[in-house]
């Protein structure tokens, strides 16, 4: 029989400070790193006593294991909402105020005002309700959780589709990221329209046009 995996610790900690706010969201982003595409973020509301077998931070988990997860999450949420900033957003705003503004988006778009809204990480974007900053919050709150795998496997989905589009960057490999095969490619073909030019200096100098 296969082993079941539960992290209780991370339902526990949003079970406990339901007892103050009982709607809470968690909110987290994935792809601040990466040299191209949007920047995604993702919160999610669940109920009291709702439990989501191998939830976990998403980088802890498989890739197969994030897209079963990600359905699961949607399947059970009281309510999600997955929202990005764009390349342009990200080159004219940079990518700390570009990233907030995708998690105020995401977490106003919900539908449902939660009465607390955890944010993974020391810095919190412009909300309508209150919000508080959770240090490691996708290996602490099972909802930052929950918005941990919805961006993470949004985004990759996103960048499959890309890497449809522009095949030379090898996106799929890569997911944006500066890797070696990245950057190679960068300086053989020069940068995309879905390439991030402020991050681009480093690797192209002043070619990056």
């Amino acid at each position: 029989m296969a082993r079941v995996i539960l992290h209780r610790e991370l339902f526990d900690y949003d079970s406990a400070l339901r007892e103050e706010f009982p709607v809470i969201c968690g909110v987290d982003e994935a792809g601040r790193g990466p040299l191209a595409g949007d920047v995604y973020a993702a919160a999610v509301i669940l109920t009291d006593g709702t439990l989501i077998d191998y939830l976990n931070d998403s980088k802890k988990i498989s890739e197969s294991r994030r897209e079963l997860l990600y359905d699961e999450v949607i399947a059970k949420a009281e309510a999600y909402c997955i929202a990005t900033a764009s390349v342009e957003e990200i080159d004219s705003l940079n990518i700390l105020n570009a990233t907030m503004l995708a998690m105020k988006r995401a977490a106003e778009g919900l539908g449902i005002k939660p009465d607390m809204a955890l944010i993974d990480g020391n810095r919190l974007p412009e909300l309508e309700c209150p919000a508080q900053c959770v240090i490691k919050g996708d290996a602490t709150s099972a909802s930052i959780a929950a918005a941990s795998v919805l961006a993470k496997v949004a985004r990759d989905r996103y960048m499959r589709e890309l890497a449809a589009k522009y095949p030379e960057y090898c996106f799929e490999q890569h997911k944006g990221y500066g890797t070696a095969l990245h950057c190679e490619m960068l300086r053989k073909y020069g940068p995309s329209e879905v390439h991030r030019r402020s991050f681009l200096k480093k690797i192209l100098g002043d070619s990056n046009e």
